[in-house]
C-alpha cells in the first residue's frame, strides 16, 4: 500500500503486531504522554499533605492491578487480598527492619526486599491455585475470605515478627541507589521524593500488567473467566492459567504492602482485616473490572475518600471529625457508608466504573456534532 494511503488513514492496521500493540493510536500514545508528564510536574505545585495521599494511592493501585489480574481477567473470586499484602508487608519488614530494634529485623537494602515481598506473597498465591481449580464463585470466595482470617490470627501471635496488637512495627528503610526516601533531600522534600518513587513503581508494574494481558496468558486467563469447560476443550491449561493467575495477582500484592507500609511508617496486625479486601474490591469495582487504567483511577479515588469524607464532614453538622464526637455519625463511619454506596451505584448504573465513564466521554467527543 502506497505511503499516501496509509497518511490518509492513519488508524488503518496493516499487521497483527499493530492492532495489538500497547499504545496503538496516535491519540493514546499522546494522551499517556501528557498524563506521566503532568504526573511527574505534580509534586512541584501540590502540598505535601495532598502529595502523601496520592503517594498511597498510586502503591494501593498496584495492588489493585494484582487484584484486577484475577478477579477481573481471569474471573477468580477473591476475598483475601488483604492476606497477601500483609504478606508482603511483613516479609518487607522483617528482611528490611533494624537489626537492633525490638522484633525481628535484617537490615536488608530496598533491591533486596521489595522483590523478595512480592515472591513469598506469590509463593503463598500458589498455595491458592489448586483450590481455585476445584472451586469457583461463591465457594472460591469463601475460602480466600478465610486466609484474611487465618492471616489475621497468624500476624496477631507471631508477636516477634509484627510487635502484636495495639504494639505494631516500623516498616522497612526506604533508601534505594543511595537515595533515602524517608528523609528532607537537597532539591526535594520526603513527599516529593515518595510520590516520584511510587509513580516510577506504578509505571512499571501497569506496563507489566498490560502485557501480561496482551500475552497468551492473559488471553487464556480471559478464555477462563467466560467459560472455564470451553477454555479446557480449546487446549487452556486450567491448573496452570489459575495458578498463574494467583500467583501473578499475589506477587503485585506483595509488592504493593511492602511499599505501602514503608511509606506510612508503623502498621499492626490489624491492619489487614477483611475491611482492607473490600477496599481493594472496590477500587476494582469502581474503577473497572478488567482494565488497568481503572485499576489506578479506583485507587486514586479510594484513596482519597477518607480525605473527601473529611470535607464533607465539614459541611455536615451530623458529623462529628472523631470517633467518640457528638455528632450522629463519625467521619469513619461516613467513610464506611460511603463505600458500600459507591459500590451498589456503580454496580447498577455504570458496570464498568470510572473508566466505562471515560470511554461514554470520549466517544461522545470522536462522534462530535454526530450523536451516533
Amino acid at each position: 500500500m502506497s505511503r499516501s494511503a496509509l497518511r490518509n488513514r492513519p488508524l488503518l492496521r496493516t499487521a497483527y503486531t499493530q492492532e495489538m500493540a500497547m499504545l496503538n493510536t496516535p491519540a493514546k500514545r499522546r494522551s499517556v504522554l501528557a498524563i506521566v508528564v503532568l504526573a511527574a510536574l505534580l509534586p512541584f505545585v501540590v502540598t505535601d499533605d495532598l502529595l502523601l495521599v496520592l503517594t498511597l494511592g498510586m502503591i494501593a493501585a498496584v495492588g489493585a492491578i494484582g487484584l484486577n489480574l484475577v478477579t477481573g481477567y481471569a474471573g477468580q473470586v477473591s476475598l483475601g487480598h488483604a492476606f497477601f499484602i500483609g504478606l508482603g508487608a511483613y516479609t518487607g519488614a522483617v528482611l528490611g527492619g533494624d537489626p537492633e530494634g525490638p522484633v525481628l529485623g535484617y537490615g536488608l537494602p530496598m533491591w533486596i526486599w521489595l522483590p523478595a515481598a512480592g515472591v513469598v506473597a506469590a509463593l503463598a498465591g500458589l498455595l491458592v491455585g489448586p483450590l481455585a481449580v476445584r472451586l469457583r464463585g461463591l465457594y472460591l470466595a469463601i475460602v480466600t475470605l478465610g486466609l484474611v482470617f487465618l492471616g489475621d490470627h497468624i500476624f496477631r501471635e507471631a508477636r516477634e515478627i509484627t510487635g502484636g496488637p495495639g504494639v505494631g512495627r516500623r516498616g522497612p528503610e526506604l533508601t534505594l541507589f543511595g537515595i533515602d526516601f524517608s528523609q528532607d533531600g537537597e532539591v526535594l522534600t520526603r513527599s516529593q521524593l515518595q510520590f516520584l518513587l511510587a509513580l516510577v513503581f506504578l509505571v512499571v508494574f501497569a506496563v507489566l500488567a498490560r502485557n501480561i494481558t496482551r500475552s497468551g496468558v492473559g488471553r487464556a486467563f480471559g478464555a477462563v473467566r467466560d467459560r472455564d469447560v470451553a477454555a479446557a476443550v480449546i487446549g487452556v491449561d486450567l491448573t496452570r492459567t489459575k495458578l498463574l493467575a494467583f500467583s501473578m495477582s499475589s506477587f503485585f500484592a506483595g509488592v504493593s504492602g511492602a511499599l505501602y507500609y514503608a511509606v506510612v511508617g508503623v502498621f499492626e496486625p490489624s491492619a489487614f482485616s477483611l475491611l482492607l479486601s473490600v477496599q481493594y474490591l472496590a477500587m476494582v469495582l469502581i474503577g473497572g473490572v478488567a482494565t488497568i487504567s481503572g485499576s489506578i483511577m479506583g485507587a486514586l479515588f479510594i484513596a482519597s475518600l477518607g480525605r473527601i469524607s473529611g470535607e464533607i464532614a465539614h459541611w455536615l453538622p451530623f458529623v462529628s471529625q472523631s470517633s467518640g464526637g457528638s455528632g450522629l455519625l463519625s467521619v469513619f463511619q461516613l467513610e464506611a457508608i460511603l463505600y458500600g454506596l459507591l459500590i451498589i451505584g456503580f454496580l447498577i448504573f455504570e458496570p464498568r466504573g470510572l473508566f466505562g465513564i471515560w470511554l461514554r466521554v470520549r466517544n461522545y467527543w470522536k462522534g462530535w456534532p454526530f450523536s451516533y
